[in-house]
């Protein structure tokens, strides 16, 4: 099973970073997101800190086995802005990220080449001021037992070097590991065919 299970993001929102073209600026800013609600959060606090501004155009994209993304131009010129955000996202091949581009006018239109030319350089100029990481794809699951299983359990858990999420330890048991998803499958058959030990994926 060659299946991929890394995928590349960003470790911490970049810096600031500043383009200025014919007198517009344009602030770039990339933010590590995981839901929705991160990312409006992301952008009212850029609301509140750039008071004035005229555009704040974003794009995003979540998931890591199936992607999620969307791209907004903020009123700009319809595909002037966030499709190039969106094209830089895909350029550095990053997911779980965000980019904003704010923009002041400075009195001078910039035609929608113009526009295109200078939100793909500030959203570029952003992602280059982040850490780019690798995280592997990772399936949960949950096993079950009594308590007198334990060191069965236990066992596995340790020469696999498995990841302990959570755990739950009385009368009967509830560990919650996290796997590799290339190594998933094989886990998750050393577990189920174990006696007196139960296991789902979460």
């Amino acid at each position: 099973m060659n299946a991929i299970d890394t995928y590349k993001t960003i470790a911490n929102p970049s810096s600031e970073i500043l383009f200025k073209e014919k007198n517009s600026k344009f602030f770039g800013y990339a933010f590590p997101v995981t839901t929705e609600e991160e990312i409006k959060d992301h952008l009212e606090k850029l609301r509140k800190q750039h008071y004035g501004a005229v555009h704040f155009c974003y794009a995003f994209q979540l998931g890591t086995d199936k992607f999620y993304f969307r791209a907004n131009d903020d009123g700009e010129p319809s595909n002037s802005a966030g499709a190039p955000i969106y094209g830089q996202i895909q350029s550095f091949g990053v997911t779980n990220v965000l980019v904003v581009v704010v923009r002041f006018f400075g009195g001078v239109k910039l035609g929608v080449g113009g526009l295109i030319s200078a939100y793909r350089t500030a959203a570029e100029m952003a992602l280059e001021e982040s850490e780019i990481i690798e995280k592997t794809i990772n399936i949960h699951f949950e096993i079950s037992f009594d308590y007198m299983n334990i060191n069965k359990v236990m066992r596995v858990i340790k020469e696999k070097n498995l990841e302990i999420i959570s755990q739950q330890m009385n009368e009967s048991c509830q560990i919650e590991i996290a796997i590799r998803k290339k190594n998933a499958e094989i886990i998750f058959d050393i577990f189920n065919t174990m006696f007196e030990i139960d296991i789902i994926k979460l």
